[in-house]
């Protein structure tokens, strides 16, 4: 594939880094914001040719460097036996895991039950044009699990996950190799059906003590990232809010490393071992802003990846939704003319 992400995430580079964002494809786009008037957001991610439409959407109307799947890290503890119900505040598990006795014991996991997401991955690669990438993912277990124990997302804290970790450790682990495994499959199964590289979202990384996470979740990172790239395809991975943790991320644990907005890039590229790239971090409120001031913010990264090329463009979380559209496209547009 003559791709510049791919390119980039193996070692080569550009004339300019791959601009990619996450959350790209959602309520910033005014295409899909007309879908949505039609389609709840389970409807446009269970079909595939709307889940296709809305996966490439922000490659056609912002210029971004890669398509990443749309769907949503909570397809996977459905598709092992969880009900999820789809409210105006967001999904909500009818039967948290903190409230049962057990809780291993009660998942089924089901992979038939992905099998509409196999479905929009062949769609998107139909409809795509050759040099676009489409990156797939997956939610990294603990992230998973604080849903699936907390069974709402309301509390940004996870309170209530992370009081179950302390007090059940050993089933807190049990859940977790349950995640990991079936997470596996779900990533093999994206690879073979076409995607060309993999992102790890561990969007609640810094809800636990680095320490407890390293003993109860990284080994399980280091699973999934040697299946991925057992078959050759790159595996980013996005722990959010680890601050002084990057230190831990080597080799072994992923290729690149998405930095959240809290850590400054040259902080990050100091701790992180020199042969893993980085991804990231433009604070995602910085696109609000007049045009200057966005303007020095990125002047900031074009001396950065001058001295580190290893470097993905992209935000230290996803794109707000109330973001002004024509501030995205200013921001692709200075990364893809900028003399880097």
């Amino acid at each position: 594939m003559d791709s510049l992400l791919i390119d980039t995430l193996k070692g080569k580079v550009g004339k300019h880094p791959p601009v990619w964002f996450m959350r790209q494809a959602g309520r910033l786009l005014p295409g899909y914001r007309k879908l949505r008037e039609k389609y709840t957001f389970q409807q446009l991610m269970s079909d595939p040719e709307l889940a296709a439409m809305v996966t490439l959407m922000p490659v056609n109307d912002l210029g971004v460097d890669a398509a990443i799947l749309f769907s949503d890290i909570l397809v996977v503890p459905v598709a092992m036996g969880m009900e999820l119900q789809w409210t105006d505040a967001g999904p909500r598990f009818l039967q948290p895991l903190a409230e049962v006795k057990n809780a291993a014991s009660t998942l089924r996991p089901d992979e038939e039950k992905l099998n509409y997401i196999y479905a929009v991955i062949d769609r998107i690669l139909q409809q795509r044009d050759r040099s676009t990438p489409l990156i797939g993912f997956c939610g990294g277990p603990f992230t998973t699990l604080c849903y699936m124990l907390q069974g709402v997302s309301s509390n940004g804290s996870f309170s209530k996950s992370v009081s179950y970790l302390y007090t059940h450790q050993q089933e807190s682990q049990k859940l977790i190799d349950v995640i990991t495994d079936f997470s596996i499959l779900y990533a093999k199964r994206q690879i073979e059906h076409g995607i060309d590289a993999f992102q790890l979202f561990e969007s609640n990384a810094g809800v636990l003590p680095w320490s407890l996470y390293c003993q109860l979740c990284l080994p399980s990172v280091r699973r999934i990232a040697a299946a991925v790239r057992d078959k050759g395809i790159p595996f980013l991975y996005f722990p959010k809010g680890i601050g002084a943790g990057l230190v831990d991320m080597t080799p072994d644990v992923c290729d690149f490393v998405s930095v959240d907005w809290q850590t400054p890039i040259e902080v990050a590229r100091n701790l992180v071992h020199h042969s893993v790239g980085l991804q990231g971090n433009l604070d995602p409120r910085a696109l609000l802003a007049p045009s200057d001031i966005l303007v020095k913010e990125l002047n900031h990264y074009k001396n950065f990846r001058h001295e580190y090329p290893n470097f993905v463009f992209n935000l230290g979380h996803g794109i707000l939704p109330d973001t002004p559209l024509e501030n995205v496209k200013k921001m692709v547009d200075w990364v893809k003319n900028t003399q880097w």
